[in-house]
């Protein structure tokens, strides 16, 4: 694998210089994401929050001190973080409350984290709309497992004419990876990182799926039958890169599909799957409307779905990457997927000040021509706005497949 640099040091991420600008603009800072990213790591080792107290609800008494009187523990601390808010709901309405009698107002007053999407819970008392910054912090991305607390080059290759990209990609310093083996290591930091073999991440992945059904779903539902939803989970992790189609999946489990829809929206709320909804600008031919279903990790959808590593998986980690990059952008970029009736299809489409860049995944070491087919008819297609074309392969040479198309290893580009 690719090592390193120290496993048992604090890595890096991407986000923490959005995460110093939000402090500074905004007087809630909402850092979310699927347990495990490093949430926590992140918001105790920052600089800027190393004089904050930091409380977890997922401790007992601090919960109890919590809902005993909520403005009370708020009013406690001129500044303070605290972990898993989504374990009292009804603590967010009291933030809102406190901030909003504060005078003069503080930035950075609340850094608070949480293991749900706190805007889908139903039973959260308030958005902090105006009041919070939302910042997602996804599973590491390959530069930030090297220790350079970066995403993909992305930014740079929209800022360079693709004329330049040859050389671009070629300059940058990563040591080739096999995909094989990155995607069976995912972006979570313990199996990423600190575990070196094989059977030890499974023994984690077991361990995270057993605490994710019988701790945290608890917390933002009732699901009355745990096998049923993990049957779901494993089937979910087996359509990786598919339309997501719910009367499907609930064939496959033997399940409604109105529970299938649940179960999803569940999986969503807690940042397990990803739906990548489709690019929606329509020059005149008819677009496939179904949002596409990915994994957070893919490392956890190996495990879950006990699949050998695929082209889908390769796909799924270059869109980790899409999504890590785009939270560190402001204003943030879109990410999504084009296809065609007629299918015709393109893996990614990013949107980044109006200029479209389009994204080809391939498992395969040696791309033809053919393979770009689809990226050329979509830069046909959006002429001018099409700032041009990627091939990501698993190979190691990097290579034209046509104008303003370049073919690369994807180890190259995250």
């Amino acid at each position: 694998m690719t090592p390193s640099p120290n496993p048992s040091a604090v890595l890096p991420r991407a986000a923490a210089p959005l995460l110093d600008t939000a402090l500074d603009t905004m007087r809630v800072v909402v850092v979310t994401g699927a347990r495990q990213t490093g949430k926590s790591t992140l918001v105790h080792t920052h600089p800027r929050l190393s004089g904050y107290p930091h409380f977890t609800l997922d401790d007992a008494a601090t919960l109890m001190r919590v809902r005993a009187d909520r403005q009370a523990f708020l009013r406690s601390e001129p500044r303070m973080s605290i972990d898993e808010v989504q374990r009292d709901p009804e603590l967010m309405l009291a933030i809102k409350t406190v901030v909003d009698s504060q005078r003069p107002q503080r930035r950075g007053q609340f850094v608070l984290t949480g293991s749900a999407n706190l805007l889908m819970m139903k039973h959260v008392g308030d958005s902090l709309a105006g009041r919070a910054y939302y910042l997602r912090l996804h599973p590491l991305t390959r530069s930030e497992q090297l220790g350079q607390g970066a995403t993909g080059i992305w930014s740079r290759l929209f800022d360079s004419e693709p004329a330049q990209w040859l050389d671009l990609v070629r300059e940058q310093a990563s040591p080739p990876w096999d995909w094989r083996e990155a995607v069976q290591h995912g972006g979570f930091p313990a199996p990423s990182i600190e575990l070196d073999n094989a059977r030890t991440r499974a023994l984690w992945f077991e361990g995270y799926i057993a605490t994710y059904l019988e701790r945290d779903l608890r917390d933002l539902q009732a699901v009355t039958n745990l096998h049923n939803f993990q049957l779901l989970m494993q089937a979910a992790a087996l359509r990786i890169g598919n339309l997501l189609n719910h009367t499907e999946l609930g064939r496959d489990v033997k399940m409604p599909s109105t529970t299938v829809h649940q179960y999803m929206n569940l999986l969503d709320t807690s940042f397990q799957a990803t739906r990548l909804l489709p690019y929606a600008v329509n020059r005149g031919k008819r677009l496939i409307k179904t949002p596409k279903l990915y994994w957070n990790d893919v490392g956890l959808a190996l495990h879950l779905g006990g699949a050998t590593p695929g082209g889908e998986h390769l796909e799924n980690l270059v869109l980790t990457d899409l999504l890590a990059w785009k939270e560190t952008e402001s204003p943030r970029p879109e990410v999504s997927y084009w296809r065609t009736s007629q299918g015709e299809e393109v893996d990614f489409v990013i949107t980044r000040k109006r200029q479209l860049l389009a994204v080809e995944v391939k498992a395969g070491a040696a791309p033809a021509p053919r393979d770009a087919r689809h990226l050329r008819t979509f830069c046909d297609e959006y002429g001018s706005r099409a700032h041009g074309g990627l091939l990501l392969h698993g190979g190691e040479e990097t290579y034209w497949l046509g104008e303003k198309i370049l073919a690369t290893p994807w180890w190259r580009v995250l």
